[in-house]
């Protein structure tokens, strides 16, 4: 059988790499045993976490693929945050909680849902198949979902969430609350990344109409902390700001204990904060109360208002 290629996101996140390793067992144990998991990118500290936890590797970096290949999207859908050829490959798959932003010429098995994470989906679609959720699997299932619900307090959280994370805690033989604090705390800790490294952790461009943006998303458990490294991350951001020709770069530092986010805003379109929460950039700076999820709290908001 042919090789295929099983990845989420450049940039990636717990999500991203979990469902990458959980789609591939789930091909394999549907009978597509050529189905190998990668990544689009180097791993966070969150996502190391889980892994060790776990006791598996990090899939193999993969920057590109052949024309033809066969290839599996999981966690994303653009183009844009995908694979290098992405274009001249075979996507036999996609699953994903996004927006749709593919086209293509061809039928495909698509599976979208409006849910917190893409490991909920997975976690229908094991138990659709009637294939084993192992301890294993379930901790990484359930790791991606506490990670993109934030420990199911985001606005992104749904009941079908929810009753993953009170299932998958009891196949993985977890505590969700007292392990998802402590693995989300570990992704908070940068101290062994540089600048450039901390703005493309989970950094996306996202346009706001015509405004040509990047909004990149930090956790922290104290905004304080990260805030001691401004100048330098003010430096980092306009660099990119002139080197991608954008019109803004918001960077959200997400508190995960209180649920709100500080927010610093540069480029020539920055009062587009303003006008979108009614609020006043301080320094370059608001806090946004309740602000916790880039998909929902942001994207929709910031659009509406561009």
């Amino acid at each position: 059988m042919v090789k295929t290629y099983v990845f989420g996101h450049k940039s990636p996140d717990s999500d991203s790499i979990t469902s990458s390793l959980v789609m591939a067992n789930l091909e394999k144990e549907l009978g597509n045993k050529e189905a190998e998991a990668y990544r689009l990118g180097n791993i966070n500290k969150e996502t190391e976490f889980i892994l060790d936890y776990v006791g598996i590797d990090a899939p193999e970096l993969l920057e590109s693929v052949e024309d033809d290949a066969n290839v599996i999207l999981v966690d994303h859908n653009s183009p844009s945050e995908s694979v290098d050829n992405l274009e001249n490959a075979n996507i036999l798959k996609v699953v994903d909680h996004h927006k749709l932003a593919l086209n293509t010429f061809y039928p495909l098995f698509l599976r979208f849902e409006p849910l917190g994470c893409t490991e909920t989906i997975l976690f229908k679609l094991y138990e659709e198949n009637n294939v084993e959720i192992t301890k294993e699997i379930a901790t990484l299932m359930l790791s991606a979902i506490i990670s993109d619900t934030l420990l199911l307090k985001s606005p992104t959280t749904t009941e079908d969430d929810k009753k993953a994370v009170e299932k998958l805690s009891k196949i993985a033989e977890i505590d969700a609350e007292e392990y998802g604090l402590e693995m989300l705390k570990a992704g908070t800790d940068l101290t062994s990344f540089s600048i450039e490294e901390i703005l493309a952790l989970d950094a996306k461009q996202i346009d706001f109409k015509d405004v040509k943006s990047i909004v990149n998303q930090v956790n922290t458990a104290s905004i304080p902390d990260v805030l001691e490294m401004k100048e330098e991350l003010e430096a980092g951001m306009n660099k990119i700001i002139e080197e991608e020709d954008l019109d803004l770069f918001m960077l959200l530092i997400t508190d995960i204990v209180n649920s709100d986010s500080q927010v610093i805003a540069l480029g020539k379109n920055a009062d587009l904060v303003e006008k979108a929460y009614g609020v006043k950039l301080e320094d370059n700076m608001v806090l946004l109360e309740g602000v916790v999820s880039r998909k929902k709290q942001v994207v929709p908001i910031m659009t509406e208002n561009a």
